[in-house]
């Protein structure tokens, strides 16, 4: 990685940041959250807006641009599908509690805030931009490179699943969908739904959360008490008619990131229980939530693990609600080697023997690629000659698509390490916010990443 390469690559982004951020702003605008079907939209009209608005900006970049079937599209620069490749997402979780319009970007003491623009339209511009320095500079290509442009990552990744069935993985992609320096690891992801089997007497209602992989930074209940209710500085106690309406808030997040987040359902539970409102199976019930919300780590239900790869085992509610009469609480698990899916519905099916059923929605198995692998030391030698730390790869909790390919890692352009300020949110919470110095930083490793990877034999 010689000066007059960095000189250029810095110069490159500098003078493309102003139009990076006007169509990060573009693509944010679309509220891409997933809905019902719709004919050739499979993921709803959001996902589909913003897919054809992401390839218009690749073709305006003078990069080849096709959409395939509005599943999932792709910008490509150089010629064939035996290629290196690039992977981010236009679709977002849903957004509430926003002081300002989360489709509208704004920019802040350095930042920029608007849902996606960490998660996944921002990086999904930079990764663009970064094919635009190939093709404007003329560079030599062993191998075509192809920014894949998904549209279902936050629900299903029935996006990937098309994509894999009808062209051939790439010979190395990574995906900027976590947190710098290089992310070599993903931990296995288990989804269940928790569903009372039993009549209810007090709860008239109960609803929390946007999503099974959000922390819910909202919860309310409508109880009948006859007697008085006080609020508390986190749940809200009022009467309306003959229930108490009851209102938690918390601090919403990733379910892979708990410990930055406060669960809402575990406020209102716990204020539920604290109060003594609940009798017979009911708060039995309850207090199989509580133990289910009272430890990030699974100590509640008996799940803690760990092993030598990975961060200890997370576990937490996402949404509560009610469905025909019952409740329903959605469980996310981010595990290491030492646990397993059948482990986490075992330990889920005892901590409600009697009072629930519980229904396995999804379990993927961790992922972990070696870091003697060419392709991860080009990437982190790429980071390391832009920021000059010395960093090493790490394993996370999330799942990104990276576990999805046989060769693949994800690659920033999160820095949770670094200082923000109060107002910038995290990914998934409310008033999400990207750093425009630490995003400018990433275009440049992208790019010269890419460079490198060209030199490799796959």
């Amino acid at each position: 990685m010689d000066k007059k390469t960095m000189d250029d690559v810095k110069s490159f982004a500098r003078e493309n940041w102003e139009n990076v951020i006007r169509d990060i702003g573009r693509l944010v605008a679309v509220n891409s959250v997933r809905t019902e079907a719709r004919p050739g939209m499979p993921f709803g009209p959001g996902p589909a807006k913003a897919l054809e608005l992401g390839l218009e900006i690749a073709a305006e970049l003078g990069l080849d641009a096709v959409n395939c079937e509005n599943m999932i599209g792709y910008a490509q620069v150089g010629r064939g599908e035996d290629c290196l490749a690039t992977i981010t997402h236009l679709d977002v979780v849903p957004s509430a509690g926003w002081k300002e319009d989360p489709f509208t970007i704004r920019r802040k003491e350095g930042f920029i805030i608007g849902r996606g623009v960490l998660d996944d339209k921002g990086p999904s511009v930079l990764c663009l931009y970064a094919l635009k320095y190939l093709k404007d500079r003329g560079i030599e290509l062993r191998y075509p490179v192809r920014a894949l442009l998904g549209a279902d990552e936050e629900s299903k990744m029935q996006d990937l699943e098309y994509y894999l069935a009808k062209y051939p993985a790439p010979l190395f992609c990574f995906s900027p969908d976590a947190n710098f320096p290089l992310c070599n690891g993903e931990k296995g992801i288990f989804h269940a739904r928790v569903i009372s089997t039993l009549p209810l007497d007090k709860v008239a209602d109960i609803r929390g959360g946007v999503a099974p992989n959000v922390i819910p930074g909202s919860a309310q209940a409508w109880l009948r008490h006859e007697g008085e209710l006080e609020s508390t500085q986190e749940v809200c106690a009022e009467k309306e008619g003959e229930l108490w309406h009851l209102t938690a808030k918390g601090l919403g997040g990733h379910a892979c990131h708990p410990e930055q987040a406060n669960n809402a359902i575990a406020l209102l539970v716990d204020y539920i229980l604290d109060k003594d409102l609940l009798r017979g199976q009911e708060k039995e019930f309850f207090l199989g939530l509580r133990r289910l919300h009272c430890d990030y780590y699974g100590k509640g239900i008996g799940a803690q693990a760990r092993d030598d790869m990975f961060e200890p085992l997370t576990i937490i509610g996402g949404e509560i609600g009610l469905e025909d009469g019952h409740i329903f609480q959605s469980v996310d698990s981010r595990y290491p080697t030492t646990s397993s899916g059948d482990k986490l519905m075992a330990l889920l099916e005892k901590n409600w023997e009697g009072l629930a059923r519980v229904v396995k929605t999804g379990d993927s198995v961790p992922f972990y690629m070696s870091l003697d692998n060419p392709a991860i030391q080009a990437c982190i030698q790429a980071y390391n000659a832009v920021t000059g730390e010395g960093a090493k790869p790490y394993t996370i909790g999330g799942g990104t698509y990276a576990r999805h390919f046989p060769n693949a890692v994800s690659f920033g352009p999160e820095h949770p390490e670094r200082p923000a300020p109060d107002f910038a949110g995290p990914i998934h919470g409310v008033d999400e916010a990207a750093c425009e110095d630490w995003m400018r930083e990433a275009l440049e490793i992208y790019i010269l990443a890419l460079l490198e990877l060209e030199k490799l034999d796959y």
